[in-house]
């Protein structure tokens, strides 16, 4: 049997890193191998845009082309993400390993636009890539999401009030759309809750 490829989505700061780790974990206690990653991805693409994050590479200061840049570099790693042969996605897969991302297309779609035509833009550049097994939302309040992220070291570029409230808009746009093995859970749940209501459903993908 095939590995299953599952996307964690969600605002900064709505445990999705945890939820990722903590199904992955219980897929191995049932015999199910498994292995947590995320994108940006630890490829050359992905740490490039990690360190623009951090801001120790200079990217341009307008905050529309930016966001341009991000899609477009964003794009590119996930190409290497799902294809390259010695850690890809689909390599993994081949090799009855579920792969668990934290973040996918569905992100650059929230995270990189601000208008239609922005939305469009960011779709056709991610309109070859495949849909997940299974995506799992974790729908959280912004209010929330800003509490935990006050207690990170170090915040990124996206990590604020007016971004945030933003994304949090166009998920519901986004997955109004890309419905397709989709679970929304409510991320103001305590984390068994939410961990509880994931399991049941990521279950039935090896039935």
């Amino acid at each position: 049997m095939l590995g299953k490829f599952i996307v964690f989505e969600g605002i900064d700061g709505s445990g999705t890193s945890t939820q990722s780790e903590m199904l992955k974990d219980y897929l191995l206690d049932n015999n199910i191998k498994a292995v947590t990653t995320a994108e940006p991805s630890s490829g050359p693409i992905g740490n490039l845009i990690r360190e623009g994050f951090k801001k120790r590479v200079a990217f341009v200061d307008d905050s529309k082309l930016f966001d341009e840049q991000m899609a477009y570099l964003f794009a590119a790693d996930r190409h290497d993400h799902l294809y390259n042969k010695v850690d890809g996605i689909f390599s993994l897969n081949k090799k009855n390993i579920t792969t668990i991302s934290t973040r996918y297309f569905f992100s650059s779609l929230v995270y990189h636009v601000t208008n239609d035509k922005e939305y469009k833009f960011v779709k056709k550049l991610n309109e070859k890539f495949p849909l997940p097994d299974l995506t799992i939302y974790i729908d959280n309040p912004v209010e929330i999401s800003l509490e935990r992220i006050a207690l990170r070291a170090h915040r990124d570029t996206y990590e604020n009030k007016e971004k945030l409230e933003k994304v949090s808009k166009n998920y519901k746009k986004v997955f109004a759309e890309y419905n397709q093995n989709l679970l929304v859970v409510d991320g103001s749940l305590s984390i068994m809750e939410i961990h509880n209501i994931i399991k049941r459903e990521v279950i039935k993908l090896y039935e």
